[in-house]
């Protein structure tokens, strides 16, 4: 019998039956949630095919003691899904929305990075098998359901990665601190990739050379950088501004 696990929670649930629905083997909701959001994950446990069961909140808090889990919790298969990036953007119904970590080995960092991803509507995550942090338990709990949510794709060549995102017509955007344009004065289409490097290292040369364009954070203190995962939130939220 293959393993499982809970995950629970309307955003992580329903992210889960929308890609992998095939790993979801029941879902638990609240008996009394009787909501639009309750009905959306109704219809799309019904068209996965996925038993629903009504239960009463005390079951649900049993089962994910002390989690805020909005109401539903899902069992899942605890094996992990192999998505690549060609999954990912393929299935877009909207121009890609990409974050692309270079260097990035600390696994807080990691999980704070897709916490923010999750939050601004990024289609996924993406870094180099080397040099980069994999989804290690202490980046899963940084990440606070994100991880069930962002698509994490490690690749070989993060430099062909990036040109091959260029083919597809998706901007490729360096963030450095020597960048030739402000971020708040830079211009971008809809459809970009992110790239944020190590802290204190920043990008590799290949991959910031790799960029179509190099943007600068404005410093305005005495600091001179920021962590990357507040500079990711930066980013993005000002990218998902000009996308509304």
């Amino acid at each position: 019998m293959s393993r499982s696990r809970s995950i629970f929670g309307f955003h992580a649930v329903l992210a889960k039956l929308r890609h992998d629905p095939e790993a979801v083997s029941e879902i638990y909701l609240d008996a009394g949630r009787k909501d639009a959001r309750a009905r959306d994950l109704v219809r799309h446990a019904e068209n996965a095919g996925v038993r629903l069961v009504s239960v009463d909140s005390s079951r649900l808090e049993a089962m994910a003691p002390g989690a805020s889990h909005q109401g539903v919790v899902a069992h899942v298969s605890a094996e992990q899904r192999h998505v690549t990036l060609d999954d990912v953007l393929d299935t877009l119904e909207e121009p890609a929305f990409l974050l692309v970590l270079d260097g990035v080995q600390d696994p807080h960092n990691l999980g704070a990075c897709l916490r923010v991803a999750d939050a601004v509507g990024a289609h996924a995550v993406i870094a180099p098998k080397d040099r980069a942090c994999g989804l290690t338990q202490a980046a899963i709990k940084v990440a606070s359901g994100a991880a069930e949510t962002v698509p994490y794709i490690m690749v070989t060549n993060l430099a062909r990665t990036l040109r091959e995102l260029k083919e597809r017509d998706i901007m490729v955007i360096g963030t450095d601190d020597e960048g030739s344009t402000d971020l708040y004065a830079a211009e971008w289409p809809q459809a970009t990739a992110w790239v944020m490097g190590a802290e204190g290292e920043g990008m590799r040369r290949l991959t910031r050379e790799t960029c179509d364009l190099l943007v600068r954070i404005p410093m305005l203190g005495s600091v001179s950088s920021l962590n990357v995962s507040v500079a990711s939130g930066v980013c993005l939220y000002e990218a998902r501004r000009r996308r509304s």
